[in-house]
């Protein structure tokens, strides 16, 4: 008799009643998004570096903090898919987890910018491969049905770090710690929540059933998956339903170069694009928000305050899209939110300088709901389902690794668009700050077209289905 080459594992996971143990994965995951903020305390951490003389009234050291942090994303992205897809999902995110906490607690540590600019490096480098692993390979995870539902809600849980973190960042702020140990500490706080959220990892997280099915290592994937169905009877009381038997079919490994021919070269080019207009958009607005109020005439806590409000609107846009990534064909779904995006951009940008506290607060609010449901939609479900299990991280990873090449690109450029001036103070400030919400609305615009013409639909179906590109 030959060995086994399926074991039916993508069926067995579709045909799973929703249960503790969905519940629990999703918690772990999201955990683990939440408390990986190196990204989130950019804008803030930046502000007062600024403050503290740190960039030396410089432009282009000014530049360099965004900018060597996507650097930092980019390659993370592009060798972390890769090497999670031959690794393992539990592995890798393990391997990455312990990498972005050695570099925030060097971070911290650091003793001058160039120091740091290198841990920042480092840090985007394994938050760029956490990303792609712990959205890509959440979705093997779930079944087809409700899948953008399920990595709606990790990434709902996941982009409450955001607010969360300005919020502590404002705490502090309010406490009168000095802004020497300030920045410090807003590092140091990630890290040891970081290392609670590897702990659970390593205790709760099994290896993706469908992973090792398409490595050809089925009878470990069946016994992961006999184990799950164990304790899904156990919670439930309630006998599975019956497996619909699929003829098996030889595993098939997909090399790196299968990104670039056939059906696949269509997904890379459409995910790119994808997350070519969530970078841009999202990093932009989370690195520079604080200094780009700032040069409205708001000093650092008012600054702070409106950031952090404002962004509350991020886990609000991503509680939105949870109730509708399902009910909506994805194609339809993109193209909505990026015109929206762009309209909202121009009134920003045109508006704010004369709305006052609240009435930024309130603008920057509607706003970041939208770039929220877009984020969730590109990040969370449309890029990482649209590949096959043997490819997932890599396509997955690639697509944002030309997101992360946009970024740079654009970060570098912010200083340009926003026309910076150096004070005699040491410190930097934008004249034209309201150029960059137009730039915004003008990527959104170009990415919607893109997506009319080059869009493909994943709604509903199953993993399997997905990565059928013969």
């Amino acid at each position: 008799m030959g060995k086994k080459t399926n074991a039916n594992i993508g069926a067995r996971l579709d045909r799973l009643p929703q249960s503790k143990w969905h519940i629990k994965m999703w918690l772990v995951t999201a955990f683990a998004l939440l408390v990986c903020w190196s990204n989130g305390i950019g804008g803030a951490v930046q502000n007062i570096l600024n403050e503290l003389g740190w960039f030396e009234g410089s432009a282009g050291l000014l530049a360099m903090w965004g900018t060597s942090y996507t650097i930092g994303q980019l390659f993370g992205a592009l060798i972390g898919g890769p090497i999670g897809d031959k690794i393992g999902r539990k592995k890798s995110i393990l391997l990455y987890e312990a990498i972005h906490i050695i570099a925030m607690i060097g971070g911290a540590c650091s003793p001058n910018i160039y120091v740091l600019f290198v841990f920042r490096v480092i840090q985007g480098l394994a938050l760029g491969a956490l990303l792609v692993v712990l959205f890509a390979g959440f979705t093997e995870y779930v079944p087809g049905k409700n899948r953008g539902t399920w990595s709606s809600r990790t990434s709902f849980i996941g982009n409450w770090a955001h607010p969360i973190c300005n919020g502590i960042a404002l705490l502090i702020v309010s406490a009168g710690v000095s802004q020497a140990m300030n920045w410090r500490i807003q590092f140091m706080i990630p890290s040891i929540l970081s290392i609670i959220a590897s702990i659970i990892i390593y205790v709760k997280f099994p290896e993706s059933p469908r992973w090792l099915e398409s490595q050809g290592r089925v009878e470990e994937a069946d016994a992961i998956m006999t184990k799950i169905e164990k304790e899904i009877e156990k919670s439930t009381g309630k006998a599975l339903p019956p497996v619909q038997e699929v003829s098996e079919k030889p595993v098939k490994k997909l090399p790196y170069t299968a990104l670039f021919k056939g059906k696949l070269l269509k997904r890379t080019i459409v995910g790119s694009l994808v997350l070519i207009g969530m970078n841009t958009i999202q990093y932009t607005l989370m690195n520079w928000m604080p200094t780009l109020l700032s040069s409205w005439g708001y000093d650092t806590k008012d600054s702070q305050f409106m950031t952090m409000f404002g962004l509350f609107g991020a886990p609000f846009g991503i509680f939105i899209a949870s109730l509708i990534m399902d009910k909506l064909p994805r194609k339809v779904t993109g193209v909505a939110l990026l015109v929206l995006m762009a309209g909202l951009g121009i009134a920003t940008g045109t508006l704010a300088p004369s709305l006052g506290v609240t009435g930024i607060i309130v603008m920057t609010f509607i706003l970041n709901t939208v770039i929220y449901m877009y984020v969730c939609y590109a990040s969370a479900v449309y890029v990482p389902e649209m590949w096959p299990t043997s490819a997932k991280l890599s396509g997955s990873g690639f697509c944002n690794a030309m997101g992360r090449v946009s970024n740079v690109i654009f970060l570098s450029l912010i200083p340009t668009i926003a026309g910076t001036v150096s004070n005699a103070d040491g410190t930097a400030s934008f004249n034209t700050p309201g150029n960059v919400f137009i730039v915004i609305a003008v990527i959104a615009a170009v990415i919607a077209v893109s997506i009319i013409f080059l869009g493909v639909e994943t709604r509903g179906e199953s993993v399997e289905e997905i990565g059928n590109v013969d």
